[in-house]
């Protein structure tokens, strides 16, 4: 029931023990037959003294061999040779049954569990250890057991079905010892590098408080100097304010002069234009001729209306008109407009036409049509024709609409005469004191975004022993066929084609996102630009150890979901400490 799995001094021993078996066996047969005669030569002498070392022999390689060796049902770990005692009855390993140990390995599964046939296909569920020495011990699914195909690299697994299964274990544990001796050798160059890193985000680090505090003291000098700055500011602008005033006011009175003189003369005019008889009077029937003055809009000027327009009067001088030009002045269409804008008939009061074509022959007399094949003699037409118009300057001021009238009126006024010196003075020495205080709170402004900057530096989470900081405000690229992509630790994660368009965010820095005793294995970047019909971009970061610095591949494994994998020194661990794999015990 039991077999014995050892190493590689037992199988010799396999073969030196049946021959001294039988040497034994040997002498003791003559011994015994001799009994009770004398020995009387000495070569049987000779032959017991010989059985007598075989046997002696023979005891201390038995014991030698059983020192190596370590016996339990095939199948089973070391780790678990203790639930398999012979001669004892064997409980499944679920508890679920007990059952003599005999029935171990017999090829029958008893145990829901599978546990009494580790050796054998039987169980369903079943598992066989591949002892694998030289490599590294595994676990199969016992269906595999002599199944033809080799899996256990020591080929335990096919002990009874006839293939031929090298044992391959210490090929490839000698292959597997060589990469796991280079990886060995990048950990412990990585934490070298780690090392350096650490020491010099200490010093990166006691710099950057020691610049803070200076900053912070700057900045309280900064803050005072700004607030008596804004003093000097404000002291400088309020007899600017009050000279700038003072002019202002002086010119808008002046302008409200000339004003009052045009609309005086304006006055006059229309007064003038409206005395039809010449008596010096405006009369009802006079200011009737003039509809556009109708003061409800219902397209009839009444005597009534006009007479309260002159003030319940039925004719004013000069003098009177003077208020009842108050009223009218906003309305009133000069003669000389009324005949270019009068509406045609059968066009409504208040409407107008849409302008004609310039190539509307319609809008020429015969004999005056332009040539349609000259367009360049076509606007030097129209330039002579704006100049004509441009020739009775009063026409032209009666002839426009109010607004444009009042602009007009706004440049004839020319502009704003000069400062006097003394303002000029006033207004020299607040535009200093606003440049003083502007200098002062954008260098206060600045320094207010260093020290952010270095707080948030400081107060982030850079590692155990702050090893990942010198990746703060760091790029890394990689290139592909159709995309460059760049890292920014605890900054973001871009996608750009390779050959030009638009940059895609893949990400913003979100926090570490690696199992619990390895927080720092794992980046995650969060809230990228959104997919179309889908989710927002999102990128995990696995990084791995290594001696260089670098983004070394990218994927999407679901989609707007991005996979980087990233090597880095600071990841790398004591290779004295962590090396469980060059170490890994290989069970006999």
């Amino acid at each position: 029931m039991l077999t014995k799995q050892q190493g590689g001094a037992s199988s010799n021993a396999q073969c030196i023990i049946p021959e001294l078996q039988r040497e034994v066996r040997l002498r003791v047969a003559i011994s015994l037959s001799s009994r009770g005669r004398k020995i009387d030569n000495i070569s049987e002498s000779r032959n017991m003294a010989k059985a007598c070392q075989c046997l002696i022999a023979l005891l201390l390689l038995s014991a030698a061999v059983s020192a190596v060796e370590v016996q339990r049902p095939r199948g089973v770990p070391l780790s678990k040779k203790h639930f398999y005692v012979e001669g004892k009855p064997f409980t499944c390993l679920d508890g679920s049954l007990t059952i003599p140990f005999d029935r171990v390995n017999d090829d029958y599964c008893d145990c829901q569990d599978g546990s009494d046939e580790p050796g054998t296909p039987a169980c369903p569920n079943g598992s066989f250890h591949c002892t694998n020495a030289g490599h590294r011990p595994t676990f199969i699914p016992s269906s595999r057991i002599n199944d033809g195909v080799c899996d256990c690299c020591d080929a335990t697994d096919e002990f009874n079905s006839g293939a031929s299964c090298p044992n391959t274990c210490r090929e490839l544990g000698r292959k597997e010892k060589e990469s796991l001796q280079k990886l060995a050798e990048i950990a412990k160059e990585g934490f070298i590098l780690k090392q350096q890193l650490i020491q010099e985000a200490k010093r990166g680090l006691e710099e950057k408080k020691a610049k803070a505090f200076e900053l912070e003291a700057s900045k309280k000098q900064l803050e005072e100097k700004v607030e008596a700055l804004r003093t000097v500011k404000e002291s400088a602008e309020e007899p600017e304010k009050e000279a700038k005033g003072r002019h202002l006011k002086a010119w808008e009175d002046q302008k409200a002069a000339v004003r009052a003189e045009k609309d005086k003369a304006r006055m006059a005019e229309v007064f003038l234009e409206l005395d039809d008889d010449g008596d010096g009077l405006v009369s009802l029937t006079e200011l009737q001729s003039h509809s556009e003055l109708d003061t409800d809009s219902d397209g009839s000027f009444t005597e009534t209306e006009a007479q309260a327009l002159l003030g319940g009067m039925d004719k004013v001088d000069m003098v009177a008109f003077e208020a009842v030009w108050k009223d009218i002045k906003d309305k009133y269409i000069s003669e000389a407009q009324a005949t270019v804008e009068t509406p045609q008939e059968g066009t409504p009061h208040g409407e107008t036409r849409e302008p004609l074509s310039d190539n509307d022959s319609e809008h020429y007399s015969e004999g005056e049509i332009p040539e349609e094949d000259d367009d360049q003699e076509e606007e030097e037409e129209e330039e002579d024709e704006e100049e004509e118009e441009d020739d009775d300057p009063d026409e032209a001021d009666y002839n426009r609409p109010p607004a444009v009238q009042e602009k007009k009126d706004d440049e004839d006024e020319g502009t704003m005469p000069p400062y006097d010196e003394e303002t000029q003075n006033l207004i020299g020495t607040a535009q200093k004191a606003r440049e003083q205080f502007d200098e002062a709170e954008r260098a206060l402004r600045e320094l207010d975004d260093q020290l952010k900057s270095l707080e948030k530096e400081t107060s982030s989470d850079f590692g155990p022993s702050a090893e990942f900081a010198y990746l703060y405000s760091q790029c890394y690229d990689l290139t592909t066929s159709e995309y460059v992509y760049r890292l920014c630790p605890f900054n973001r994660v871009t996608q750009k084609p390779k050959h030009g368009g638009s940059e895609t965010s893949l990400g913003t820095w979100g926090h570490w996102d690696g199992p619990e005793g390895d927080v720092h294995a794992v980046m995650k970047y969060e809230n990228g630009m959104g997919c179309w019909q889908g989710p927002n971009r999102s990128t995990t970061v696995k990084l791995k150890c290594g001696k260089e610095t670098t983004v070394t591949s990218t994927t999407e494994p679901s989609r707007c979901e991005y996979l980087m994998e990233f090597t880095t020194p600071a990841l790398c661990q004591d290779p004295k400490i962590v090396d469980p794999m060059l170490h890994e015990h290989i069970e006999l």
